[in-house]
């Protein structure tokens, strides 16, 4: 594969100005010169690509809403070197056929690498395990029903101990159905005034304290996905007090939104778990500032404009913005983070969560870089996105952090062109 040199590029706490050169996918070193094609960095911090762990790429079956070519593209946009997909697709990605044909497809397109999580169970029905085996061996991430939460108890240990026999990890989607009923947003003063059926706090906090008295039993990992609440984030943090391989993720809109932007009754605010209050999402991120909290997620969920122009009631949940999340994040929090933790919030701390090699720019190591832009302020521009959602409740807002280029595999996946 032919040589790419990066120059004019600082590492993360560095002002040196270096180039670094990859070769057949894995980095040939530093300052070796204008070897092979030669892209300008123009002054901005290199670090290893970034790692998604919840992403809705919708493919296959819901096409209209993203594909494999629209969501990865837009990951590598948003300097995403790797995306796990969820399963929740038509049909459900329980089949190791399916898992195979997905990474197949977007290794040609050449953006973001897919890795595609597998259903726990199947059809995502919660009842009977889907061929765990199987899927690991045709590619399959880790395994999750989410979209669906995992209402039997008895199938989840099941699938935990199966999960844990091949070394793989499950997450879950923790909200207790019963509890969250037919709740459309956080359940509290706004959902009271508004007059809108709520989603308590207690639903995922009840779940999540079931989900961990079973990883006691069994010993296998679970990671909590987009945990929303701090009472959650609190017995996530006795769990990991008790020793228990129990990990989780949070979201920027959980850290960025609150229930308060449902008085507009804009359904572009609706998401499952829903958006909760100020006191939620600065507890969250306390979890990220003390490491209670072990990465960051998008749970990246596109739909069409249409659907999501529905009410409150009839609309379906989801934001897509994984394009803007880490110039969101650094916007918002990078002072308080630094950029060193955020970074490896999103990207070796996620490679944790999966007993994958933490990335990093040391020579040998595999070629999915990132530059970053971050202090230039652009404008979101929904208009502008790779994703077919071209919505977004951030439009207009000006941001810095933004991704210049992205390479995977040692090729260009994304270059920004002004």
């Amino acid at each position: 594969m032919k040589e790419l040199t990066i120059k004019n590029v600082r590492r993360a706490g560095s002002d040196t100005l270096e180039s670094v050169t990859v070769e057949n996918g894995v980095i040939k070193g530093w300052n070796l010169g204008d070897l092979g094609t030669v892209v300008d960095g123009q002054g901005g911090t290199v670090a290893p690509a970034l790692i998604e762990l919840h992403a809705h790429l919708r493919e296959p079956g819901q096409t209209e809403k993203e594909d494999l070519a629209s969501g990865l593209a837009a990951a590598a946009a948003g300097g995403y070197g790797t995306v796990v997909s969820m399963p929740n697709t038509r049909p459900v990605v329980d089949d190791p056929a399916i898992v195979r044909s997905l990474i197949e497809k977007a290794d040609r397109l050449g953006f973001a690498r897919l890795r595609p999580a597998a259903a726990l169970t199947r059809g995502q029905k919660g009842e009977q395990l889907a061929e765990l085996t199987a899927l690991k061996e045709a590619g399959a991430a880790m395994f999750t029903d989410d979209g669906l939460t995992n209402e039997n108890a008895r199938t989840l240990r099941l699938g935990l101990e199966y999960a844990g026999s091949l070394g793989m990890v499950v997450s879950v989607h923790a909200e207790d159905a019963t509890l969250r009923a037919d709740g459309v947003m956080n359940e509290g003063p706004v959902s009271e005034a508004l007059g809108l059926p709520g989603n308590p706090a207690a639903a995922e906090a009840a779940r999540v304290a079931r989900d961990v008295e079973i990883v006691a039993q069994t010993g296998a990992r679970l990671h909590v996905q987009h945990l929303s609440t701090a009472r959650a984030l609190d017995i996530v943090r006795d769990a990991k007090r008790r020793g228990l391989p129990v990990t989780c993720e949070v979201c920027p809109h959980h850290l960025t939104l609150t229930d308060e932007k449902l008085r507009s009754f804009d359904a572009i605010y609706k998401v499952a778990p829903p958006l909760r209050t100020q006191a939620d999402a600065d507890h969250l991120l306390q979890g990220l500032l003390d490491g209670s909290v072990d990465c960051i997620a998008t749970d990246h969920a596109p739909h069409t404009r249409a659907e999501k122009e529905r009410d409150l009631l009839e609309a379906p949940s989801g934001i897509a913005y994984i394009e803007l999340a880490f110039p969101l994040m650094w916007t918002r929090f990078g002072e308080q983070l630094g950029l060193e933790r955020l970074l490896d919030l999103m990207t070796g701390a996620a490679a944790r969560v999966m007993g994958w090699p933490e990335p990093t720019l040391e020579e040998g190591a595999p070629a999915d870089l990132v530059v970053l832009d971050l202090e230039t302020e652009r404008t979101v521009e929904p208009a502008t996105f790779k994703s077919k959602a071209k919505f977004t409740p951030w439009a207009g807002e000006s941001l810095k952090g933004w991704p210049t280029l992205t390479v995977v595999n040692g090729k260009v996946a994304y270059q920004r062109q002004d």
